[in-house]
């Protein structure tokens, strides 16, 4: 680096003596007297012994000069191109790890690594199949395979295009052999697969030829999912219209973004396998089947937060045909909030079975209950006590939500007294109030989570609850479960606050509908 440092220094300084010469020739043309020829004021040559100093003009035109090569660029300026090129190259690489790993679910990680992956291998299409190892501790199901589901998605690809690639045989393909450890390098883990001109192989499987010619790619480049701390989770596979194959720099780009993409798919893969375990015990934890009641008919529905929160329900059969409804959430979230939901949802059932025709004591005893045994949390909860061939419902509530009547001539929110949560206040203590469902109205009980996955202000929230539920079509009136359906997709459509596997954001959702006859 010295020597290339010190050429450039010379070459530089010999440049700038070379421009200061020709300065002052300049100086001394622009500067010669007026009225005397330049030769006058130019340099003479000095005469030597009767030689004229003078050169002769030549009587004929010479020859042109050939030209004179380019000079090779300067080692400096091709150290300079090429520093340039790698700080180029890893402030893309870090651009793309920073759009993955600000994705928090397996499906927006894979299209993530699909889009990053096609604009470092230079491709516009690909696949990716995430196929990882079973979990023994929590999958002891006989099986001979030790992997688990695979999942496949595409980038430029149908779903038709996937079944398509799906029918070649798992071993005539780069990604198949990857995932059955056909492909591993002398460090154990599977080595990138290049195949720079699929249908000039006379080695390729017919299928896949077939389907190769159908879809219109003429070239591919798989790389493995697979670390050695991970193992081997899975393969991307980039597809090119025609005959090509990546470069030495794309190869190096994509096997670093693959690497950094493998740690991340693994951490995620822990978090949705927790996440599935939480979702199991909470389901666990609540009722398997609600009762049937006469007059009353009952729908709930439960949709899981992704941080695992402790909202519950419960529905049960008092004496003398009375019907108890209950809805709460526990602050927190994770197996805590689920113990101490299991634990609240249990002892509100033994005081509603003792006084559950009083809903503020029932709240009263709950209380208590928490603040000795759970000393640092809180609870919401809403207690009902419902009499259908009365058509009464005398309830309380504890910093919950308002039920919400819907009807042939009313929508409206049932006025209940303000108090606080569970646990906040040293005696807690708030007056119950009675409501009279007409026939074929449906009492909606709920949890604030379903105002929260809106993400709007809970004034709005409010608002457009009231609306989905003004908006149940007539002819679903009579089924509390269609309605529940009917308010929880037009509250939460699609893609806002719930993704396609239904846990989307950190607060649980319940519903609670009661159609009374």
């Amino acid at each position: 680096m010295l020597d290339i440092t010190l050429c450039v220094r010379v070459d530089v300084d010999a440049l700038i003596a070379a421009q200061n010469d020709m300065g002052v020739c300049d100086a001394i043309e622009q500067n010669a007297p007026a009225g005397k020829p330049a030769a006058m004021s130019a340099p003479h040559l000095p005469k030597v012994a009767g030689i004229d100093s003078t050169v002769p003009a030549p009587t004929h035109t010479p020859a042109p000069m050939p030209p004179v090569p380019a000079a090779p660029p300067a080692a400096g300026a091709v150290l300079q191109d090429r520093l340039a090129g790698w700080v180029s190259d890893l402030t893309t690489l870090h651009e793309l790890t920073e759009r993955l790993i600000r994705t928090g679910s397996l499906d927006d990680a894979l299209d993530e690594l699909l889009r990053a992956g096609a604009a470092l291998a230079g491709a516009r299409r690909g696949m990716v199949v995430l196929e990882p190892p079973r979990d023994p501790a929590r999958d002891s199901s006989p099986l001979e395979d030790d992997r688990g589901p695979a999942l496949a998605k595409g980038l430029g690809l149908t779903h038709s295009d996937l079944g398509h690639i799906e029918t070649v045989p798992r071993g005539a393909t780069a990604y198949g052999r990857i995932l059955d450890g056909r492909c591993c390098g002398p460090s154990g883990v599977p080595e990138p697969v290049a195949h720079p001109d699929l249908l000039g192989d006379d080695s390729l499987h017919p299928l896949h030829r077939e389907v190769a010619v159908r879809l219109g790619y003429a070239a591919s480049y798989t790389v493995p999912l697979a670390t050695a701390e991970s193992g081997t989770l899975g393969a991307a596979v980039w597809f090119y219209d025609e005959p090509a194959a990546p470069v030495e720099r794309q190869c190096h780009l994509v096997g670093l973004y693959m690497r950094y993409a493998t740690e991340h798919l693994a951490r995620l893969l822990e978090l949705e396998r927790a996440r599935a375990t939480v979702a199991t015990v909470a389901e666990e934890l609540l009722p398997s089947r609600l009762p049937r009641v006469p007059g009353v008919q009952l729908a709930a529905r439960h949709v899981p937060g992704r941080n695992g929160g402790g909202d519950w329900y419960d529905a049960l059969p008092l004496p003398e045909g009375a019907l108890g409804l209950a809805v709460g959430s526990v602050s927190g979230c994770g197996p805590s909030a689920l113990a101490a939901m299991g634990r609240l949802r249990a002892s509100l059932r033994a005081y509603a079975v003792m006084e559950g025709e009083d809903p503020v004591a029932v709240l009263s005893d709950l209380e208590l209950l928490l603040r000795l045994t759970e000393p640092a949390r809180t609870a919401t909860a809403l207690f009902a006590y419902a009499e259908p061939a009365a058509r009464k419902i005398v309830l309380a509530g504890a910093g919950h939500t308002p039920p919400l009547v819907i009807g042939e001539r009313r929508t409206e929110f049932v006025e209940t007294s303000l108090s606080a949560p569970l646990g906040m206040l040293a005696c807690w203590e708030a007056p119950s109030v009675e409501l009279s469902p007409q026939p074929g109205e449906t009492v909606l009980l709920y949890t604030d989570g379903l105002l929260r996955r809106t993400g709007d202000a809970m004034d709005r929230a409010f608002a457009r609850l009231q609306s989905a539920a003004a908006s149940v079509p007539r002819a679903l009136r009579d089924d509390p479960a269609a309605i529940a359906d009917h308010v929880l997709r037009t509250l939460l459509p699609e893609g806002r606050g719930r993704t396609s596997g239904g846990t989307d954001g950190g607060e649980d959702i319940v519903l609670l509908a009661a159609r009374f006859d």
